[in-house]
């Protein structure tokens, strides 16, 4: 049987648990409502560049960098608030934090996320996240190169990943094999581009909604998977 020793559950944040997707179009239509368009696309133009260059999304970095090119727009201070104070709750999906407590029913359970040290812990703890894994809650730049760091907090014989991007799912099995069950949600822009899913090895288990979960056996995937 499973036991708290012998397997960890990690599990990804945005568009795993939390509807991402949703959170920027929500932040689109409001950079465009109360700054325009040209403020909007300029922002989110300076977001990917970020983006690119660290490999996550700092919304509050990029919002610094456009008050740099704009040091009299006053209503940024706005956009900072909106940010910070966002109802992360609201765009959890169905029964997710129901998943993460269900884990833990079955073994040690930890959020395994990428993100900046401000932004990405506010939105975990904001939106339930938090409390729901007990504080277990690792944020790193790029999680798929922080795999020794991860043994050495949760050492586990067999580990269970579900993550809503396929790049990461296979950069974890490479690494790890047969000592991981990899499990894809079918949610959001990742999951469901039909491109990058074809170029990657497939999860081991995918999932159309994190709430399908609740009804796996789990002693049975990590007996076959081992």
């Amino acid at each position: 049987m499973i036991t708290p020793d012998t397997t960890v559950f990690l599990v990804d944040v945005d568009n795993t648990l939390l509807d991402n997707d949703r959170i920027q179009a929500d932040l689109k239509r409001h950079l465009e409502r109360e700054f325009g368009a040209a403020c909007r696309d300029r922002y989110w133009a300076i977001l990917e560049d970020l983006f690119t260059e660290l490999g996550y999304r700092d919304y509050l970095g990029a919002l610094q960098r456009y008050r740099v090119e704009n040091p009299h727009d006053i209503h940024l201070l706005s956009m900072s608030s909106y940010l910070v104070d966002y109802p992360f709750a609201n765009r959890l999906y169905p029964q997710a934090l129901d998943v993460v407590e269900h884990f833990r029913n079955w073994g040690r359970t930890a959020i395994l996320s990428d993100g900046d040290v401000v932004f990405q812990p506010r939105k975990v703890e904001r939106s339930g996240i938090w409390e729901a894994a007990d504080g277990h809650v690792l944020i790193y730049i790029h999680k798929e190169r922080e795999l020794s760091d991860v043994e050495q907090r949760y050492p586990a014989r067999h580990y269970i990943l579900v993550d809503d991007k396929p790049r990461i799912l296979a950069a974890v099995k490479e690494i790890w094999g047969s000592r991981v069950t990899t499990i894809l949600p079918r949610q959001g822009q990742y999951a469901n581009d039909t491109r990058v899913v074809a170029s990657l090895p497939p999860a081991d288990v995918t999932v159309e909604r994190i709430g399908d979960l609740l009804a796996f056996d789990f002693p049975t995937m990590v007996k076959k998977s081992s």
